[in-house]
C-alpha cells in the first residue's frame, strides 16, 4: 500500500517521545556510578570504596549497599542484611538480596535461618523455589517430599538446584520408580539429552540404563532397532531403550518409525503402547500429516496420558484436516485450565459453529470477544462487533506523573536501564506494577514513554484492566524516519509497525540470542545479502544497529519476503521469523483458512509471532486511521504450494 494517502498524520506521529529526543534524563552522578559499578565487577575493592563514597544523591545508591554487602557475603560476614532486606522488603531489589543471603545461608548449612529466608521470599523463581525444597527436605518437614515427586511430573524443565535434594531422594531410594521412567521417556522423545543423563543416574543401577547406549541409539536408531534383542521386553530398560529408538527415527521419518514400532509394539503393555502412539502422533502432526489424527485417537484408546503439548497438536492436527467433530472431541479431552484458554476457547466455538451450533458458537465467542489479543479480535469479529479500539483513557494528570517519578522502584529500574543494566532494570520496573491501578500504570507508562524507554511503556500500558490508552501500548517512534523507507517499498505500515514491535519494542541497540540486531532484528547474513541486493555501496557490517541502515534493510527484505509469497501477509510474517523456506513449506496441498495456518505452524516461537504481529497491525491500522480490512479478512485463504511463491527458496 502506498503512504502517501498518509501525510496528514505526520503531525500525530511527530510528536517526540522525550524533551530530550529518544534519551533518557542523565542524572548528575551517572558516571560515578558507571565506575563504582565496574570497580565492583573487577573486584577493584579499595577503588570502588572511594568512588561509591563519592555517591550522594544518585537513585541508585540501594545498588551501591547491595554491592557492599555481596562483598561482605564473599568474606563470610552476612552483617547488615537483616537491616538492608527488612528496609528494601517488597522490592526486586530486596527479593534479590533475600536470594544471595538465601544461597549463603545454605552454604553455611544454617537451615533454619534459611528457612526463615525463603519463607519471606515473596516471589521464588524456580531456582528459588527448589532451594526452599532442598531446605524443607533436610528440616524433615514431611510434605516436602510429596512436592520432589511432583517435580518429575512437571513439564518444564527441571532447574539446576534441584538436581541435589532429587539425587538425594534417589539415593534414599525415595523416588517413585515409574516417575523417572516416564520423565526420562518424555525427555529423550524431546532431544532434552542433558536432563536425561542426569534422571538415568537417579534410577537404581540394576536398571538404568549405559549412557553410550542411549549416545548410539541418538546417533543410529535404526542400527539399535536392527539388531533388537529377542527378549527386550523382558525389562522396563530394554522396552525403554526400543521406543527411544522408535522415537528417535520419528524426528526424521515418522512415517518409517510408525512402521517399525507397529512390529515391536505387542511387547508392550497398553498404556506403554498408548505412550508410544501419543508421541508419534505428535510428530506427525508437527509435520502436517493426517495420520496424526488415527494416532492419536489410538494413543487414547489404550490408555496413553498426552501432555499439554501433545494435547494442543491432537487439536491442531485435526483443524488442519478440518475435522471439526475431532476438534470438538479433542478440546473436550483436555483439561478445563488448559481448555479455558482463548485459542481453544475460539476453536471450539467455530467447531460448533461448523456443526450448525450457532447459539453454542455464540456463548463461547461471547467469552474472549474485546480481548485485544488475536483471538479475542477474530472472536470480535465473528459476532459482527467492529475492531473499534477501545474508549482511550483520560490524560495522566501532572500530580499522576509525579506520582510516578517519585515512585523509587520505577526510577531504580529507568536509572538501571539507562546504564546497562536492562535485565535488572526490566525486574526492577516490574516488580511493583501488580500492585498499581490502571491510573497508575497509564502514569508509570507515560512516565517511560516521556524517558523513551519505549519497550517499558509498551509492557506497563498492555497491563491495564478497566482503563486503556492504546497509544502508549501501540507507539510508532521513529515515525519520520520509517515512513519515508515503508512508502519507497509500497508496505502497508500497519504491518511494518506491527513486526517492529514484535521484534525488538523499539529497542535500537536490540541483539537477539542468535545474533539478530536492531529494530528490525536483521541477522548479519541478511542484512548483507539486502544491502547488496538494493545496492547499498556503503554497507558495514556495523552500521546494522544504525536506524536508517537498519529500517532500510528491515523494510526492503520485508517486500521481498511479501513478494515472494504469494503476496499474504500471514507468510511473510512466518518467514520473517522463520525464514522463507519454511513458511512455504507450511502451506498445504489444498487452500488453508489463513488462521489455521497461523495455529499450525510447528515452531512454538513463530506461531506466537505471527499471531501478534497480525494482530498489532489491526491496532495500529486503528490508531492511523487508515481504512484497512479486518483481521478475518487480512487471515484471508493461503492458497496450496506453488502459487505465488516467486524467490522464496532464494531468499536468505
Amino acid at each position: 500500500m502506498q503512504l502517501k494517502s498518509l501525510s496528514p498524520l505526520s503531525l500525530l506521529f511527530a510528536i517526540p517521545l522525550a524533551s530530550s529526543v529518544f534519551a533518557q534524563t542523565a542524572h548528575p552522578e551517572d558516571a560515578t556510578f558507571a565506575a563504582a559499578r565496574e570497580a565492583f565487577i573487577k573486584g577493584e575493592r579499595n577503588k570502588f570504596a572511594r568512588v561509591a563514597n563519592d555517591l550522594s544523591s544518585h537513585p541508585l545508591l540501594p545498588w551501591v549497599d547491595y554491592f557492599r554487602l555481596t562483598q561482605r557475603l564473599e568474606d563470610g560476614s552476612d552483617d547488615g542484611m537483616a537491616a538492608f532486606v527488612e528496609r528494601h522488603n517488597g522490592t526486586y531489589l530486596g527479593e534479590k538480596a533475600r536470594g544471595d543471603w538465601l544461597k549463603w545461608l545454605m552454604r553455611q548449612e544454617d537451615w533454619s535461618a534459611a528457612r526463615v529466608q525463603f519463607a519471606h521470599m515473596e516471589r521464588p523463581d524456580a531456582d528459588a523455589q527448589c532451594r526452599g525444597l532442598d531446605i524443607r527436605l533436610r528440616l524433615g518437614e514431611p510434605e516436602a517430599q510429596d512436592e520432589a515427586h511432583v517435580l518429575l511430573t512437571s513439564e518444564a524443565p527441571l532447574a539446576e538446584p534441584c538436581h541435589a535434594p532429587l539425587a538425594r531422594l534417589a539415593n534414599q531410594g525415595s523416588l517413585p520408580n515409574d516417575k523417572l521412567w516416564e520423565r526420562l521417556r518424555r525427555q529423550l522423545a524431546l532431544g532434552k539429552l542433558k536432563e536425561a543423563r542426569t534422571l538415568i543416574g537417579w534410577l537404581p543401577a540394576k536398571e538404568a540404563p549405559a549412557w553410550r547406549t542411549l549416545e548410539a541409539i541418538d546417533n543410529h536408531p535404526a542400527r539399535y532397532l536392527a539388531k533388537l534383542p529377542e527378549r527386550f521386553a523382558a525389562s522396563r530398560s530394554g522396552r525403554e531403550l526400543a521406543l527411544f529408538a522408535v522415537l528417535r527415527m520419528a524426528r526424521t521419518d515418522v512415517r518409517v518409525a510408525a512402521a517399525r514400532w507397529t512390529d515391536i509394539e505387542a511387547a508392550y503393555p497398553d498404556v506403554e503402547r498408548g505412550a508410544g502412539w501419543g508421541r508419534l502422533a505428535y510428530w506427525a502432526a508437527i509435520a502436517h500429516q493426517p495420520s496424526a489424527n488415527d494416532w492419536f485417537d489410538q494413543a487414547e484408546k489404550l490408555g496413553g496420558a498426552l501432555d499439554e503439548e501433545q494435547r494442543a497438536w491432537r487439536v491442531r492436527s485435526a483443524l488442519r484436516n478440518e475435522d471439526w467433530t475431532r476438534v470438538m472431541r479433542a478440546i473436550a479431552a483436555m483439561p478445563s485450565v488448559q481448555a479455558a484458554q482463548p485459542e481453544w476457547l475460539y476453536w471450539q466455538a467455530r467447531a460448533h459453529s461448523a456443526l450448525g451450533q450457532r447459539d453454542a458458537a455464540q456463548a463461547l465467542f461471547q467469552k474472549i470477544a474485546g480481548q485485544a489479543s488475536f483471538y479475542g479480535i477474530l472472536a470480535s469479529e465473528a459476532l459482527g462487533k467492529s475492531g473499534a479500539l477501545p474508549a482511550k483513557a483520560a490524560p495522566i494528570s501532572e500530580a499522576e506523573l509525579a506520582a510516578a517519578q517519585a515512585h523509587p522502584g520505577l526510577i531504580r529500574g529507568l536509572a538501571l536501564i539507562r546504564a546497562g543494566m536492562r535485565i535488572d532494570g526490566i525486574r526492577e520496573w516490574n516488580w511493583p506494577l501488580t500492585r498499581l491501578s490502571d491510573r497508575e500504570l497509564l502514569a508509570a507508562a507515560e512516565l517511560a514513554r516521556r524517558e523513551a524507554v519505549i519497550d517499558r511503556a509498551i509492557n506497563t500500558a498492555d497491563r491495564t484492566r478497566a482503563e486503556h490508552d492504546f497509544s502508549l501500548r501501540y507507539p510508532t517512534p521513529f515515525y519520520d524516519q520509517v515512513e519515508p523507507r515503508v512508502r519507497d517499498v509500497g508496505l502497508d505500515p500497519a504491518w511494518v509497525y506491527g513486526l517492529m514491535r514484535q521484534e525488538s519494542r523499539f529497542i535500537m541497540d536490540a541483539k537477539s540470542s542468535v545474533g539478530a540486531k536492531g529494530l528490525m532484528q536483521l541477522m548479519p547474513a541478511t542484512a548483507k545479502w539486502v544491502a547488496k541486493k538494493i545496492g547499498m555501496t556503503n554497507y558495514h557490517p556495523a552500521k546494522v544497529t544504525e536506524m536508517d541502515t537498519n529500517v532500510t534493510l528491515g523494510t526492503n527484505y520485508m517486500k521481498m519476503v511479501m513478494d515472494s509469497l504469494d503476496n499474504h501477509p500471514v507468510l511473510a510474517s512466518a518467514a520473517y521469523n522463520a525464514g522463507p523456506g519454511r513458511a512455504r513449506k507450511w502451506r498445504g496441498e489444498r487452500p488453508l483458512e489463513g488462521a489455521i495456518y497461523a495455529e499450525t505452524i510447528p515452531f512454538n516461537e513463530t506461531r506466537d509471532y505471527v499471531k501478534k504481529v497480525l494482530a498489532n497491525a489491526v491496532h495500529y491500522a486503528a490508531l492511523m486511521g487508515i481504512a484497512q480490512p479486518t483481521l478475518t479478512q487480512r487471515l484471508g485463504t493461503i492458497r496450496p504450494r506453488g502459487f505465488g511463491d516467486g524467490t522464496a527458496e532464494d531468499l536468505p
